[in-house]
């Protein structure tokens, strides 16, 4: 690697180290070269000129946090001596943004499923979905028992097995039954088996209430208590699903019947220079062709909304969004949480220093396009383009959210690695090269190449190659290992 730091914008006052920079070392930035004063780790700041206690950290050109104490050039920036200049709930004003939507160049395509209803799938596959908790284990029975049933034309046979379901009171019990109403009618599955246990508060009756323009020809509804043997009934609907899927064929779609999740995790200092401006870059070429990106995990817009704000549609988008933030501030207060908290153990070692370092990098996956709609939890996608969703940071519930809104695939940057999946196709996208070699069983894609050999343009043009192949059917790590998980936001009481 040639660059081994980068000031991400002329008014930075800090620089980052893509490689790990060593004490004395001559950093030439600006007109007068001056040497480190301590060992700088890949991903972590240090101070181009000398920072006065409470003076602001600039990164990306904007504040990130103020110092501490006074910082000499050249020293190390980061917890020990910043510390995060946000605060409460706010009042936000609209200052709309002048955009220029995404201009497309020829038209892409990719091979998928065209359902029944209208809808496309990239998956053809037999979901079974628990109503609750307590029959987990009989879905997995009938998963691995149903292995014969993959082949062709059924891709595979997923359980998604969830603790939920029953001893729900209020929001939480309504959450429970809109995700799952939302995987029923996923055009990723070919098939749904509803296993249910009988007696359960989100039983399948009251499950069925919240079913819309569903194949039933496609979706099976089980009882367990209702029948002697539910392994061998549940087997039996299982290969009446993949009948009734044998002739199902992918065929040629527009690329704009996409709909991509946008998510990241266990970032590191790199996250918001490589990783994040790429799939940025690829939202607003996917959006160009008549797509659909969704970003979610709305504490990693704290201290960025306002970017996403003024870039609102019009004042109702811009007023959905204020909501969107404040809404989730006043759930971290009603729980005596604090609302700014500082980034994870895994983002702090990686270099990131407060929840603004944070989400300056991850609101970069939105790219450049306006908002055109905001999600609430559960609510599937209404509006082509970029989509803003209500779910919190964590990875299983934020991508489950995603897939629950309708995305067909979930891109899922990252600095520190992670194996787990969601109910959708989850790439993993790497901001270092070392962690791709390091994780390949993990990682999907590269984005440490933008600091070393590739440009923003390429990197994200081939990202789009690959989400569409992928989207034809090519498996992602996740996938490849046998991995699919899913989880729900909880929020309330436990009976």
């Amino acid at each position: 690697m040639d660059k081994k730091w980068i000031q991400i914008n002329s008014a930075d006052n800090v620089a980052v180290a893509l490689a790990p920079l060593r004490k004395g070392e001559t950093i030439e930035i600006g007109p007068h070269p001056f040497v480190l004063k301590e060992d700088i780790a890949q991903g972590h700041k240090f101070a181009l000129q000398d920072i006065a206690a409470d003076e602001n950290i600039i990164k990306y050109g904007l504040a990130i946090g103020h110092a501490l104490d006074t910082i000499r050039q050249g020293q190390w920036v980061h917890i020990h001596n910043m510390k995060t200049n946000l605060g409460d709930i706010l009042e936000y004003t609209y200052d709309k943004k002048v955009l220029d939507k995404p201009q497309a160049g020829n038209e892409r395509t990719f091979q998928g499923y065209r359902r029944k209803n209208g809808k496309v799938g990239i998956r053809n596959e037999i979901w079974i979905i628990p109503t609750v908790g307590c029959v987990n284990n009989i879905a997995q029975a009938i998963e691995k028992a149903c292995a014969h049933v993959a082949g062709s034309s059924v891709e595979a046979v997923c359980a998604f097995p969830h603790p939920y379901g029953c001893s729900q009171m209020g929001g939480d019990q309504e959450n429970t039954r809109q995700i799952l109403a939302d995987l029923i009618g996923h055009p990723n599955a070919g098939g749904v088996l509803v296993l249910g246990l009988g007696c359960e508060n989100s039983n399948i009756a009251e499950l069925k209430k919240y079913l819309k323009d569903y194949d039933e020809d496609r979706v099976e509804f089980l009882v367990a208590q209702d029948v002697e043997d539910e392994i061998a009934e549940g087997i039996r609907r299982v290969e009446k699903l993949a009948e009734a899927m044998k002739n199902d064929k992918r065929e040629t779609i527009p690329a704009g019947e996409l709909v991509i999740g946008l998510k990241c995790g266990g970032s590191d200092g790199l996250s918001g220079i490589t990783a994040n401006p790429t799939v940025g870059a690829f939202s607003d070429k996917l959006i160009a062709q008549g797509g659909t990106t969704i970003l979610t995990e709305v504490p990693e817009m704290f201290g960025a909304e306002t970017l996403l704000m003024n870039r609102a549609e019009n004042k109702e988008v811009f007023e959905k969004t204020v909501d969107l933030i404040n809404d989730f501030k006043e759930y971290f207060k009603s729980h005596n949480q604090t609302i700014y908290e500082n980034p994870s153990p895994g983002n702090k070692k990686g270099g990131i220093s407060t929840l603004e370092d944070k989400s300056m990098g991850c609101t970069q996956k939105s790219g450049t396009a306006p908002v055109e709609d905001v999600l609430k939890y559960g609510e599937q996608v209404h509006h082509k383009g970029l989509n803003l969703l209500s779910a919190p940071g964590n990875d299983l519930v934020a991508s489950t959210a995603l897939a629950a809104s309708g995305a067909h695939m979930v891109l899922f940057t990252t600095g520190r690695g992670t194996p787990f999946a969601s109910p959708v196709p989850t790439m993993k996208i790497s901001s270092n090269t070392n962690l791709s070699k390091h994780k390949s069983n993990w990682i999907d894609f590269n984005c440490g190449q933008l600091v070393e050999d590739k440009t923003l343009d390429q990197l994200s043009d081939e990202l789009m190659d690959y989400v569409l192949a992928v989207a034809s059917g090519e498996l992602v790590a996740s996938e490849r290992a046998g991995f699919h998980d899913m989880a729900i936001f909880k929020q309330g009481v436990t009976l």
